[in-house]
């Protein structure tokens, strides 16, 4: 028991910094006088203190924090606090349940971006910017933002970034530091999110709408203000703007920090995700505007490009925008845009899924089983990006999507069992495991995820979970291997 209490110890700092969090809100409440106020007070009370009595219970146990302990820690982080942030939800929010609070805070910190509220235009502003900063904290990740401002976890600070960070190839670093990579990576996102705010305001959003939406369009979360989503504001430019800040986050911010950091352009060339990403990304949304406009769902080209580029954007980032109700279109365009949601984000991203880099490994791998069935002596060797990958992170790759695969097999079959009809299941499944938000039928764009049952929440829940942790960090922790000596 001795062991768990420098984890604690740790956890109860990044809990009393993530009750700072709750300033920002707390005062747009006071500003605007929404009637929200108390609620943040008694939230940071709660939050705070509670961080402090695990802190100083504690403080006698610290210690360098071992490869188990960052496990356990990012674990413990992403499913603690967002108990800690559904406090103002309810308090402030008349009838809503913990389970549907709890739900409703974790899918903003993993960036899934589903909802179980309604009346959101009639929400306090200060609870719809408080979720609107959930996603942009979970985008770049809590345990980066901590090592990045917490000094004192520079010793092992370095066993929490790699449990942390999406992507197979994590040892690799910007910085001789972890923490000066984790500032440098915040500073960028902090940037970007700042240019994406001016933008959504130059085309007429207020600044209120623009910073929400800042938020959540470069965490990839897809929270809106709004019960309608961007359908609410109905305009080509916001909706271009959005697009090109979704992509722009759907690509590795290790890649933006080079290109910061060199002042040049040629990072994004050498990146091997950020081509395919584009490419995939922006040739499916001329395919599927080509494929509604042949089908008769609008009038002409220009139209359906227009519903399908956002949409498909939307969901491929695994952002989780709307603009119509897709799950009208047929059933084939949904179903594509789910499934580039599974793979087209790129590792270091804020978006979801197994990541690009995943998916041009499998077809490398499955191109070189060919091969070597032609030539059974020849040395095949699986390069990417110019580099010669290990096999050792070809069996990881392997490994990880056959549990993704299972993984959602398995929560598709639970909640099939529980109620949901199949095309409900399944969607749910895919948008909670790869952070994507909406899914089709009952969970689609125009509805909301409260009409699942609290079983069928929790799993959802722990499906989120799974997905921002990348399946491995949160089902070790459960094994029983972990928790021997």
């Amino acid at each position: 028991m001795r062991n768990v209490f420098p984890i604690v110890h740790v956890l109860g700092m990044v809990t009393m910094l993530f009750s700072l969090a709750m300033l920002v809100p707390l005062i747009l409440s006071w500003w605007l006088q929404d009637g929200a106020v108390a609620a943040y007070d008694e939230a940071i009370a709660v939050t705070f203190f509670s961080g402090l009595a695990a802190w100083f219970g504690t403080r006698h146990f610290k210690r360098e924090l071992k490869i188990r302990d960052g496990f356990l820690l990012v674990v413990l982080i992403w499913s603690t606090l967002p108990a800690f942030a559904s406090i103002p939800l309810l308090i402030q929010i008349p009838g809503l349940s913990f389970t549907d609070a709890y739900f409703e805070c974790v899918s903003g910190l993993t960036t899934t971006g589903s909802t179980v509220l309604s009346g959101l235009d009639q929400l306090p502003p200060s609870i719809n910017f408080w979720r609107a900063e959930l996603v942009w904290l979970g985008g770049m990740g809590l345990i980066v933002l901590a090592v990045a401002v917490l000094p004192l976890l520079g010793i092992g600070g370095r066993q929490l970034y790699k449990a942390e960070t999406p992507g197979p190839m994590k040892d690799s670093q910007l910085t001789p530091r972890i923490t000066e990579t984790a500032k440098g990576l915040w500073l960028v996102y902090a940037g970007i999110t700042l240019a994406c705010i001016l933008s959504f305001r130059a085309v007429d959003m207020t600044w209120l709408d623009a910073v929400m939406h800042g938020f959540t369009t470069m965490g990839l979360g897809g929270f809106s203000s709004h019960d309608a989503s961007f359908g609410y504001f109905d305009s080509p430019a916001i909706e271009a703007v959005t697009i090109v800040f979704m992509l722009i986050a759907g690509i590795n911010f290790a890649t933006h920090f080079m290109v910061w950091r060199g002042k040049s352009f040629s990072p994004y060339r050498r990146d091997p995700e950020a081509g395919m990403f584009l490419g995939v990304t922006l040739a499916s949304c001329l395919g599927l505007g080509g494929y509604l406009f042949l089908n008769g769902v609008y009038p002409d080209f220009l139209t359906a490009l227009r519903y399908a580029a956002f949409n498909t954007v939307s969901i491929a980032t695994s952002t989780g925008f709307a603009n119509t109700d897709f799950n009208l279109w047929p059933i084939f365009a949904p179903l594509w845009m789910l499934f580039l949601s599974s793979f087209a984000s790129s590792s270091g991203s804020t978006g979801g899924g197994i990541k690009m880099i995943r998916a041009q490994l499998l077809y490398k791998q499955v191109y070189r089983e060919l091969n070597k069935l032609l030539h059974p002596d020849g040395v095949i060797l699986t390069k990417l990006g110019g580099q010669v990958i290990p096999n050792k992170i070809i069996y990881a790759v392997l490994a990880f999507v056959f549990i993704y695969m299972v993984t959602i097999v398995s929560m598709t079959l639970i909640l099939t069992a529980s109620g949901l009809d199949v095309i409900t299941a399944f969607s749910a499944t895919v948008a909670s495991i790869n952070n994507t938000g909406p899914g089709l039928n009952q969970v689609g764009p125009a509805t909301t995820y409260a009409i699942l049952n609290d079983f069928q929440t929790w799993v959802c829940i722990f499906a989120m979970l799974l997905g921002r942790l990348e399946l491995f960090t949160l089902i070790i922790v459960l094994t029983p291997a972990f928790w021997r000596k």
